[in-house]
């Protein structure tokens, strides 16, 4: 049988109940859609309940579609109203699975494109539950990519931003997200003037790599606990710089220059207790950026229920815009996150409702 949209929609709103009011609740919504399409289909819907070997209408709160394209992998879900799916991308530079979500009904629209790119030890699945990007993508309308690190690339399936052949354009890491980015803009209904890239860690370390090497490409990035682009060209310089140390190398005096001129605007956040990556690099992430005169230097902030932060908001010499949110005693985790994922701090401000302000806000100028 094939499910319409009307029962599709009733199993959606039945997955929103298991999770927000429990299994009864669902179980209702299950029978009250069950209940209108006997009224349209009554011998199909009562031979459901006869038949031992009837299909299962609700076996889970997900519902799996798999169908292979173009010799590419995919396997579709449904989560709340939306789609979020696995792909593969390959180039000469390897192979690399990434997840994407595209909010529901966006088949005669232009949206904007997220890239998410997770911290070592995670992986795309956890990297979304934390973040709670999809969450947002449904509500405010854009798609959101997440490229997955497998054990294969690096043991702890960290982003190589420390080894030079993974810093450049066009070679390496960087590649491999970049054409993940384009196919998705090829591939789907993306405004090209609304595509960022934002990360965690790692992730927010490479992102920083790759709105320095791809400013065509992305109009934005945010970078949560990383580290800026040339600071290490190997694991011990990378460990140094990670405590804050300032250990010259070949790759970071090589992209000195370019780090010194921003070419697109950058948001970061980081915690001023984090353990992992001291908060020196945040101050780095932001050098060649000046305080706006006209806000003031600083902004301290201290909402009801959450950490207390200082918001700094800049602009280059060539007027692009970055905002420093340095959030106090707050540790290597992603600020206001769903504890739902892994190094998340649900205490701090919403990072991510603050990246895609600062995003929106921030087309792609050509």
């Amino acid at each position: 049988m094939k499910l319409d949209n009307g029962l599709l929609n009733s199993v959606c709103e039945a997955m929103t109940l298991l999770r927000t009011r429990g299994p009864a609740e669902a179980t209702q919504a299950i029978q009250r859609s069950l209940r209108g399409v006997s009224n349209d289909m009554p011998n199909q819907t009562a031979s459901w309940g006869a038949r031992p070997d009837a299909p299962v209408l609700f076996k889970a709160p997900t519902i799996r579609e798999a169908k292979t394209r173009n010799a590419r992998e995919v396997h579709v879900d449904i989560e709340d109203r939306g789609h979020f799916s696995t792909h593969a991308y390959s180039n000469a530079a390897g192979r690399r699975q990434y997840r994407l979500y595209v909010p529901a009904g966006s088949s005669h629209e232009l949206l904007p494109l997220i890239v998410m790119l997770h911290g070592c030890t995670q992986s795309a699945d956890d990297f979304a539950a934390g973040t709670q990007m999809n969450v947002l993508a449904e509500q405010h309308r854009f798609l959101v990519a997440y490229p997955e690190q497998p054990r294969q690339a690096n043991p702890s399936n960290c982003w190589n931003w420390f080894k030079p052949d993974d810093q450049q354009c066009e070679r390496g890491e960087p590649s491999l997200i970049a054409g993940i980015t384009r196919e998705i803009v090829a591939t789907h209904n993306v405004d090209p003037a609304r595509v960022y890239i934002a990360g965690l860690s790692a992730g927010g370390a490479m992102a920083a790599i790759m709105i320095g090497s791809y400013p065509e490409l992305y109009a934005a990035a945010g970078i949560h606990s990383g580290l800026p682009v040339g600071c290490a060209h190997n694991l011990p310089s990378a460990l140094a710089a990670m405590k804050g140390g300032r250990r010259p190398s070949r790759a970071r005096r090589a992209t000195q220059a370019d780090a010194s001129s921003p070419k697109r605007p950058v948001i970061v956040f980081h915690g001023d207790a984090d353990a992992t990556v001291h908060i020196s690099n945040a101050m780095q992430l932001v050098q060649g950026f000046d305080a706006r005169p006209q806000d003031g230097r600083e902004q301290r902030r201290a909402d009801t229920g959450r950490r207390a932060c200082t918001v700094s908001r800049l602009i280059s010499a060539d007027g692009v815009d970055a905002e420093l949110w340095t959030i106090h005693g707050a540790p290597h985790a992603w600020s206001g996150g769903n504890e739902r994922g892994s190094y998340t701090d649900p205490a701090g401000p919403d990072a991510s409702a603050e990246m895609l302000r600062f995003f929106l806000e921030h087309p792609q100028q050509q």
